[in-house]
């Protein structure tokens, strides 16, 4: 009878997964399944892109994304993070050598990660509970807009810094070395803009996370985020007595800025129309 209770349950155990999968709306048990079962699976390819440490703060990450915002969300995050990572890598051994590349390879670590996800976070445990009543749905909007915002921050970046032939200052616009704080190229600018316009894209027409108006709304704030943290950047970072203004906390104001200006945006301009 033992052998035969347990063949029962090994039976049952992929049809429980998959109902668990599919649950909807999403529970912590789901999302805690959900999230370890294709962690496990893509440990490989994560551990490309993040430390051992890293994979378990994007676990994290993934685990609250999913109970939130279920398979759509967790979808967006995985194109950020493929997206992010490819950009990264692109002329690595060129950045190395001009000491302008991200340290490790590229290998992000806990601290990143959360830097890059802070916002979203909030926005994801806002809407789990359900805050602010018939508005909650604007956590939604926050929540893309973060990963809109970091993926045109970093792929402006890595661009810039692979292909820009003028990289300029953008408080004064002189002419200074790829990879300084605060310096923009047109390489780098049009890739970021096009990363947000494709990451919003997805969220709004193949995951249906948004509609196309807050798909918009999304892309201009993370314009407008994007051109205050390189001002952020050139004034503060790197000067005596902001040494604390690192690089991830810089990134959680860049989101945070980015996930208020599409809320603010919709809010009080598209909506109005």
């Amino acid at each position: 009878r033992v052998r035969a209770s347990s063949g029962n349950l090994w039976q049952s155990f992929p049809q429980q997964a998959l109902e668990l999968v599919r649950l909807s709306p999403p529970t912590w048990r789901s999302a805690i399944f959900s999230s370890g079962s294709i962690f496990l699976l893509g440990y490989p390819i994560l551990a490309s892109g993040l430390s051992f440490s890293g994979v378990a703060a994007a676990l994290l990450l993934g685990t609250i994304t999913w109970r939130a915002f279920g398979p759509p969300g967790f979808l967006l995050v995985a194109v950020y993070f493929i997206i992010g990572t490819a950009a990264t890598k692109v002329k690595m051994a060129q950045k190395e050598a001009e000491g302008v590349a991200e340290k490790k390879r590229g290998r992000r670590g806990p601290s990143s990660v959360i830097g890059s996800s802070a916002a979203a976070i909030v926005c994801s445990l806002l809407s789990i509970y359900t805050v602010g009543g018939k508005a909650h749905h604007l956590w939604t909007l926050g929540f893309v807009a973060n990963f809109c915002t970091k993926l045109s921050d970093t792929v402006s970046s890595e661009i810039g810094k692979a292909y820009g032939k003028t990289t300029y200052l953008v408080t004064t616009l002189k002419k200074v070395p790829r990879g300084t704080e605060g310096a923009i190229s047109v390489e780098g600018t049009v890739a970021g803009l096009l990363s947000s316009v494709l990451l919003a894209f997805i969220g709004c027409c193949l995951l249906g996370q948004i509609s196309l108006i807050e798909g918009i709304a999304c892309v201009v704030a993370s314009q407008l985020a994007n051109l205050g943290e390189s001002f952020i950047g050139a004034l503060l970072q790197d000067r005596e007595g902001t040494q604390w203004l690192n690089n991830d906390v810089v990134n959680v104001i860049n989101i945070s800025m980015g996930s208020i200006f599409a809320i603010l945006i919709w809010r009080y301009v598209l909506q109005t129309r």
